[in-house]
């Protein structure tokens, strides 16, 4: 039969009552915890509804919007010098290093001459035989054949004067045939001996036909004399212009051919860059178009060039266009086939609204909008959008600068409460 202890005091009873309760949290331990992480959501979500989540926001812009083209290429001259020889001979020495900067008539390679030495001397030699034989026909030929002229002349003179004295006497009879023959005789023989030394003045005079074969020779030793010097000149190779020496191909005892390169020089002055433009990219290319360059190399260290060829064939190969852009202040440390980085500006808005390409929504239907904030809100905004560029779009109409914009990957709805943080 049980029974109660009624001499239990007030404290005892407090005390078990507080160990009961302890125990039945004990047990519905992890109905109480989930119940307080419900209650925690809850609130969370109510505080997020009421006062909106942090959302990273970009404002409306006004500035230069550039759209460009961007390409790989590489350095190289509007042309290269093949340097050769142009006289078989054998190098007596090589006075250049590839990569070394010449200047216009420096000597870049020396063959042996003696040969060469040899044909000048000769030609030298025929030359001054020919002017002592131009001299000869002016100090002398000339000279005897005029004194032999008016010695003709003065025989004729005597051989008229003794026919006209023969001629007299046979008229009047005193004087017989055989006198008038011999008489006539000597006469005509005087006649051509007078014509044969007027033949000798003229063709020994400048203009006759000796002194013209003798200038003749003399031009002829002097051109044979002007080749065996441009020959022996040949012997030194020198650079015809100021460049970069990019390619060396012949040593000190190398028997060298004409045509055969020996060096390549590449010319100092503008330098061009060689792109391959995907095909697609080809109705936004001008010539004139400006662009900014960078070597893989120095990638902080930018330049300018310009547009100036477009290939007008397409390498069905690989879907591309040719085309080349001037440098015309090259910056010191490119080099011949350096690779380079070009952003070609193929339009440009001065002084435009510009958003984020990011931040459009429907960017290429004819109806795009973005989300704006205002008064803490999203609000669905169309826009008319214009240049596109890069991650940049421009806003014609529908914005105003300094509007803060929401990007699409936020995932915010229209609407809806926001704290906009700017990134």
């Amino acid at each position: 039969m049980l029974q109660i202890n009624t001499n239990l005091r007030p404290a005892a009873v407090q005390k078990a009552g507080l160990a009961g309760t302890v125990r039945s949290i004990w047990v519905h331990r992890w109905s109480i915890v989930g119940l307080l992480l419900a209650v925690g959501v809850v609130a969370w979500l109510l505080a997020r509804w009421l006062v909106g989540p942090e959302v990273v926001v970009y404002p409306v812009v006004r500035g230069d919007l550039v759209k460009t083209v961007v390409a790989s290429g590489h350095v190289e001259t509007p042309f290269r010098v093949n340097i050769a020889s142009q006289i078989t001979g054998t190098v007596q020495d090589v006075l250049v290093d590839e990569g070394q900067t010449v200047k216009q008539g420096q000597p870049l390679i020396a063959l042996e001459p003696s040969e060469l030495k040899a044909t000048v001397v000769a030609a030298e030699g025929a030359v001054a035989q020919a002017e002592a034989r131009v001299r000869q026909m002016r100090e002398l030929t000339l000279p005897a054949a005029q004194q032999a002229l008016e010695q003709a002349q003065a025989t004729l003179t005597d051989a008229q004067a003794a026919y006209q004295r023969a001629e007299d006497l046979f008229k009047g009879g005193f004087g017989t045939k055989e006198t008038l023959d011999g008489a006539t005789k000597n006469l005509n023989v005087a006649r051509t001996q007078v014509r044969t030394a007027e033949l000798q003045v003229y063709t020994s005079q400048p203009g006759g036909s000796a002194y013209v074969v003798a200038e003749t020779e003399l031009n002829q030793a002097n051109a044979n004399l002007g080749t065996a010097r441009a020959r022996l000149g040949y012997a030194t190779i020198t650079a015809p212009r100021d460049g970069v020496l990019i390619t060396r191909n012949v040593e000190r005892g190398a028997v060298v051919q004409p045509g055969t390169a020996l060096l390549v020089l590449a010319p100092t002055g503008n330098i061009q860059l060689v792109l391959q433009i995907d095909e697609k990219n080809l109705g936004l290319l001008r010539i004139g178009q400006t662009a900014l360059s960078s070597a893989d190399a120095y990638p902080d260290q930018r330049f300018a060039a310009t547009l100036t060829y477009i290939n007008p064939s397409v390498d069905i190969t690989r879907a591309s266009v040719q085309v080349k852009l001037t440098v015309t202040s090259p910056p010191a440390y490119l080099r011949q086939d350096m690779t380079v980085s070009v952003d070609i500006a193929v339009d440009r808005r001065p002084s435009t609204l510009i958003v984020p390409a990011r931040a459009v929504h429907d960017s290429t239907s004819s109806s795009p909008w973005l989300l704006v904030i205002r008064n803490g809100r999203a609000r669905e905004q169309a826009v008319q959008l214009g240049l596109r560029a890069s991650d940049q779009i421009e806003i014609l109409s529908g914005l105003t600068a300094g509007e803060l914009v929401i990007p699409v990957a936020a995932g915010v709805m229209a609407g809806q409460h926001i704290r906009p943080v700017t990134s």
